[in-house]
Parts: C-alpha cells; structure tokens; sequence
C-alpha cells in the first residue's frame, strides 16, 4: 500500500473534499462527539479554514484514497515569545488504522512546525484514548502539568460563545 502524506491546499478540490469527509467521519466516531458536521460546516470548513493564514492541515491517502487528516493552528508562546502550534484534530478512518498513518502525519505537522520556528506542538487527548496516547508518547508528547506549587490538577475549560 502506498501512503503519501501532503500539507493541504485548501484551493485543491480533491484535498477539500477529502478534508470534510475525513473530518465529518472523525465527528461521527465517539471519540470525536458522535455527531456528524452539519452541513453548513461542510460548507463553509474550506473557505474559513483558508482565511487563516495560520492554519495548516495535513492529509494522507492511502493508495489515493483519503486516509488520515490533522488540522493545526498556530498559536504564541508569551513564555518563550515563539510561536507554537497546537495540533486540533488527529483522524485516521478506521480502515487504515495500525498503519502508522498517524505518526508520519504528525512528523510532518512537526516539520512544518519546526519550519516556523515554533518552540513546541500542543495537543489535547482524552483520558480514556489511550492508544492515541501511547502514540503521543512514542513521538515525544508529555502531559503537561505546571508547577506544583501552582496547584494541580490542571484543568482544560471553555466558553461557548455560539453553537
């Protein structure tokens, strides 16, 4: 199986395609809520996502066929004054797990990070995803957890400002 691993043009209708069905498949899978997008998100995905000149996404295909997508966001360090990037989503479709589809996407996202001279990647995994976290692991990932006279444990929140 030939597996060719590609930063996204989001200008390239087999790339944007293959973005919204990877994505609407990740949604549909528990891991990724269980529901999928609405079709004004499929809609308007490609275009929103290229008006942000710091969002990259990076597909696979697998003997051409779509196999794997991870879309990620340049964020800031104020720590370091250097920019980061924060990995999003992480999808591989089911039928081309084990493949170490997930890993050379993420080598790639970390190239394209090193290349804008980002200080680190981030991510979010859930507790019970413990295969992606092994693979997080593997590639050099850690939890993070501040100082301890800071307090812990650390917590992720948000605030919804529209559906």
């Amino acid at each position: 199986m030939k597996i060719e691993i590609v930063k996204a043009d989001y200008q390239n209708s087999q790339h944007a395609a293959a973005l919204v069905s990877l994505l609407d498949g990740y949604a549909r899978d528990a891991m990724g809520g269980g529901k999928g997008l609405t079709d004004e998100v499929k809609e308007s995905l490609i275009p929103k996502l290229a008006q942000r000149p710091t969002a990259f996404s990076v597909l696979a295909f697998a003997d051409g066929e779509p196999a794997g997508l991870i879309n990620c966001f340049e964020g800031f360090s104020t720590f370091a004054a250097k920019p980061l990037v924060n990995v999003h989503d992480v999808a591989v479709a089911p039928q081309f797990r084990r493949l170490g589809i997930a890993q050379m996407m993420l080598g790639y996202a970390e190239e394209i990070a090193r290349d804008r001279g980002c200080c680190k990647l981030t991510l979010e995994v859930l507790s019970h995803n413990t295969g992606a976290q092994d693979l997080y692991l593997k590639l050099g990932y850690n939890g993070y957890q501040p100082d301890k006279e800071a307090g812990l444990p650390l917590f992720f929140w948000q605030k919804r400002l529209s559906a």
